[in-house]
């Protein structure tokens, strides 16, 4: 995805489905931070692709893992950030690593079919999904995935039924 934000249209929509058992927080995060690599690679003008190690699922784990730490520890200031959206979670390591390490390995998945860039079993360059859906049917079951959550997790919230 070009636009970090598309991500969190079926991060938002599934992460509301595996509310139970994924942390919240930690997929919606995970799902985004992929896009640091290619932003960080425009913003310097590095001699690096845009979807480079960090797009692979090795790279990913890294990702993940450093994630998992830092939502691991900052769990009390998140949860409060919940809470004013009516979104508490019980948090355990389980959902929290479950929540970084999907989210991440999705972020990857959904670009794998976008980018020939894309090597998510580095260092092979085999992409085996590549061009299985256009742009257009990625973006918009983004699109879709978003609105969706957005309403779902409104009424939820409306009714406090997580």
């Amino acid at each position: 995805m070009p636009l970090t934000p598309f991500h969190l249209g079926p991060a938002l929509f599934i992460g509301l489905i595996l509310f139970r058992y994924v942390n919240l927080p930690s997929f919606l995060a995970a799902n985004v931070i992929v896009d640091l690599e290619p932003f960080f690679v425009l913003l310097f003008g590095l001699d690096y692709p845009l979807h480079g190690f960090f797009h692979s699922f090795l790279g990913g784990s890294l990702v993940a893992l450093a994630l998992f730490l830092v939502i691991w520890k900052m769990n009390e200031p998140v949860q409060k950030v919940m809470d004013f959206f009516g979104l508490r979670q019980d948090t355990d390591v389980r959902s929290v690593g479950i929540g970084c390490f999907f989210g991440v390995y999705f972020h990857i998945l959904l670009d794998c079919f976008l980018y020939t860039d894309i090597m998510p079993f580095y260092p092979s360059g085999f992409n085996p999904v590549y061009g299985w859906f256009s742009g257009h049917e990625v973006y918009l079951f983004c699109v879709v995935s978003f609105v969706l959550g957005v309403l779902w997790c409104g009424y939820k919230v409306a009714l406090k039924k997580f």
